[in-house]
């Protein structure tokens, strides 16, 4: 994005605002979400070597940890940014394990978390399928959560632009969003399913064989533990209003990536979510398709602790949560908006 290489991305959800606010000391480069491409689809997969030490939960993993105090596990996430890396994080931290000082966070490229967790590299992962699905199958982990367990329906993957680029290109932009909302709407209908199935295991494209891919997607979810399950909602593209780039949930990511010390607070987080998740935007190409286009209501939510995110307390929710680092609270200095000609 920086070099321009890029005019638009399939982003994991952290990445469009972490690049705003300059994470790593980078300057802040304005990017723009107007469209969610994927919700849901992702679990914590453990090794079966703590599965053979009695862990089932976050409890009992707790619980293990406490019993080898000498010894410190490697989980792998995908990018400091994701979603993955953000969610573990949150559902370590409820069960009181410091995901900076009681365990090791490592980030593996999706591909690569099998046979990381084969070789003995890492003890478990947070990743998307079809990596969890494969450990199972082939006896090496079992899921001990997935994000349904943890906070349905939360954003996974996002279109992201910069910002720049879409006031050059308004209408292209408008064009790429209204593609991908009908793309959207497309993968979500069950009856595509199976074709998509196809083409993803496709060497071009995942590559894998389709008995990874088809939990969660087509058929019942395999944790490795019990019989599957039907979960209808683990793979989440349109129903439901999905697309629709809330600001509250990317309010909620901006506390958690300063929940953690990877980037400070922005004073003027108002805005930045006016300026990164462009429902207007959003509305308006999905005005020119006949489909909804209001924003979800920016209610209080919570996740699966039960610990209430109110969205008009950013700061307040940041300091009840338990395990977080000093929190930095600063004004991020964007360029000017130049107004549409």
């Amino acid at each position: 994005m920086r070099s321009q290489r890029l005019d638009a991305a399939h982003m994991v959800a952290g990445m469009p605002l972490s690049i705003t606010l300059g994470l790593g000391g980078e300057t802040p480069l304005p990017i723009v979400s107007a469209l969610v491409l994927a919700r849901n689809g992702n679990a914590i997969t453990l090794s079966r070597q703590l599965y053979d030490q009695g862990v089932r939960s976050l409890r009992s993993l707790k619980s293990a940890l406490m019993a080898t105090p000498d010894r410190v596990p490697t989980f792998g996430v995908v990018h400091p940014d994701s979603m993955h890396n953000l969610m573990l994080r949150y559902w370590l931290a409820a069960g009181g394990i410091d995901p900076d000082r009681d365990v090791n966070l490592t980030v593996i490229a999706p591909p690569q978390m099998v046979a990381n967790l084969k070789a003995g590299n890492i003890d478990g992962y947070c990743v998307g399928e079809p990596w969890n699905s494969r450990a199972v199958q082939e006896h090496l982990g079992f899921v001990v959560a997935t994000d349904l367990d943890i906070w349905p329906s939360h954003p996974e993957k996002i279109l992201g632009l910069r910002e720049d680029w879409i006031q050059q290109h308004p209408q292209t932009h408008l064009a790429l969003v209204r593609a991908l909302l009908e793309a959207c709407e497309y993968c979500d209908d069950r009856r595509h399913r199976p074709e998509i199935l196809g083409l993803l295991a496709q060497p071009q494209y995942v590559g894998v064989d389709a008995r990874y891919l088809a939990p969660g997607l087509l058929d019942p979810y395999d944790t490795g533990i019990g019989e599957p399950i039907q979960m209808l909602r683990f793979n989440q593209f349109y129903v439901d209003h999905s697309t629709c780039p809330g600001r509250a949930e990317g309010l909620w990511i901006l506390t958690q990536l300063a929940r953690w010390g990877m980037t400070p607070f922005p004073k003027n987080w108002v805005e930045i979510l006016e300026r990164n998740r462009r429902v207007d935007l959003y509305g308006e190409a999905a005005r020119q398709l006949g489909l909804p286009d209001a924003e979800p209501d920016r209610d209080p939510f919570q996740l699966f602790d039960g610990v209430v995110f109110d969205p008009n307390d950013p700061i307040g929710y940041l300091q009840s949560l338990p395990l977080n680092r000093p929190i930095q609270v600063a004004e991020i200095i964007l360029d000017p908006l130049t107004p549409a000609a």
